[in-house]
C-alpha cells in the first residue's frame, strides 16, 4: 500500500478543524473552546473553524452538503497544515455523493480523528493519502481538566517529527472513559477517574509479523461496505487490521457477525495480524476476545498475531495510529511499534 506522506506540523501552523457528523461543537462551546486553546497553547497552532464547523447539530445534521464543502475547501486552502474533526457521530457516511476526491489527492496534508471520522479516512484511502485514527478536539484535546500527558506526546511525535515513530508503550498512567456530561459546564475542570491499565494483551501468535495498517470503527466500517470507498481486496492484503468499537457498546453477537464478513470476504486470511482498540468502559472485552479467536479458528488462523484492550479508539487517553505505515507486533517481545513516520 503506497500512500502519500503528508507534510509534518510545525509551530505557527494554521489548522482548521470540521464538524462531519454531530455538530457537538456548535452545541458545546466552552467545550469547543477549551480544546481550541490547548491546540494554541501546548502545540502553538494558529485555530480556525471551517464555515460551517460551530453552526448548531441540528443545522449540521440537515446538511451532509455543507459538510463535505467544509471538507474539500479545507483540503483546497494552501494555508492550512491539517485538519481536525471536532467529533464523530454516525453519519458522515451521508456525505460521500458530495466528495470530490481529486481535491484531496491534489492538496495532501495531515487529517485527525477517530469513530465516525472512518469515513473521511476512507477518503483519503482512496485518494492515496495516509491520515490518522487518532483523537479529535472535544475529546483529547479538550479533556476535563487537563490533557493527559500521553495524548500531547503521542500527538507531537506523530505529527510533528519525521523521525520514526518506533515502538509505542501502552499507557501506564490509567484510562477513562469515565462520563461526565459536557453539558454541565461546571464538570468541565473535574478531572476524570483513571483505571488502572492492566497493559496490552497479546492473545494470539508467538512471531513477529510487519504490515501496513487499515481498520477504523467496526460500526462505521459496516456503513461503507459496498460503496465505492471500500477498498479492493488488494489494498487489505498482508496488512495489519485495526478495529475498534464505538460508545455505542455493540453485543458481541454483532462483532461476531461482522468478523464473519471479514472471514468471508478473504481480509482475515491476508491479514498479517490484528489489534483492538479498548471498548468503551472495558465493557465486553473478553466476550470481544472470545469473538474474536473464535472466528479465527473458524478459519484455521491460529497463529495469527492478536493485541487487545490496547489504547486507541474509545477510550482516553490514545495513540495514533496512521493509515498505510508500516507496523510490526512481536509477539515474542509483546511490543507494538510503528516502523515509519507519519509525516515528512
Amino acid at each position: 500500500m503506497k500512500l502519500i506522506t503528508p507534510k509534518g506540523l510545525a509551530p505557527g501552523d494554521k489548522v482548521a478543524t470540521i464538524s462531519m457528523s454531530w455538530g457537538g461543537a456548535g452545541d458545546l462551546s466552552h467545550r469547543y473552546l477549551k480544546g481550541k486553546e490547548r491546540l494554541q497553547e501546548i502545540f502553538n497552532l494558529e485555530v480556525t473553524e471551517t464555515p460551517n464547523a460551530l453552526k448548531p447539530s441540528s443545522w449540521i445534521y440537515d446538511h451532509p452538503e455543507a459538510r463535505a464543502k467544509d471538507l474539500m475547501e479545507a483540503f483546497s486552502d494552501p494555508s492550512v497544515k491539517a485538519v481536525i474533526s471536532n467529533i464523530g457521530g454516525d453519519d458522515s457516511i451521508r456525505m460521500l455523493k458530495y466528495i470530490n476526491i481529486d481535491v484531496i489527492k491534489n492538496n495532501p496534508k495531515i487529517f485527525l480523528g477517530f469513530s465516525d471520522s472512518t469515513v473521511t479516512h476512507f477518503i483519503c484511502l482512496k485518494a492515496g493519502l495516509s491520515s490518522f485514527y487518532g483523537t479529535s478536539v472535544l475529546v483529547g484535546f479538550a479533556e476535563n481538566a487537563a490533557m493527559h500527558d500521553y495524548q500531547i506526546h503521542d500527538i507531537k511525535k506523530t505529527l510533528f517529527s519525521n523521525s520514526v515513530i518506533g515502538q509505542i508503550s501502552p499507557n501506564r498512567e490509567g484510562w477513562t472513559t469515565e462520563f461526565l456530561d459536557w453539558f454541565d459546564i461546571s464538570l468541565q475542570d473535574t478531572k476524570r477517574k483513571l483505571n488502572p491499565s492492566s497493559g496490552w494483551h497479546f492473545i494470539r501468535g508467538n512471531s513477529v509479523v510487519q504490515g501496513p495498517l487499515i481498520g477504523g470503527c467496526l460500526e462505521v466500517l459496516e456503513m461503507l461496505k459496498g460503496t465505492d470507498y471500500w477498498p479492493d481486496p488488494e489494498i487489505w492484503k498482508d496488512c495489519i487490521l485495526f478495529f475498534e468499537t464505538s460508545e455505542g457498546k455493540p453485543h458481541p453477537d454483532y462483532v461476531r457477525y461482522w468478523l464473519r464478513n471479514y472471514a468471508a470476504t478473504g481480509i482475515l486470511k491476508n491479514a498479517k495480524g490484528i489489534i483492538f482498540g479498548r471498548p468503551y468502559d472495558d465493557l465486553y472485552a473478553e466476550e470481544y476476545e472470545a469473538e474474536l479467536l473464535k472466528i479465527l479458528d473458524e478459519e484455521g488462523l491460529y497463529d495469527l498475531p492478536v493485541v487487545t484492550q490496547m489504547d486507541f479508539g474509545h477510550t482516553c487517553p490514545t495513540f495514533t495510529l496512521p493509515y498505510g505505515r508500516l507496523a510490526e507486533i512481536n509477539c515474542i517481545d509483546q511490543t507494538f511499534s510503528i516502523l515509519e513516520s507519519g509525516v515528512q
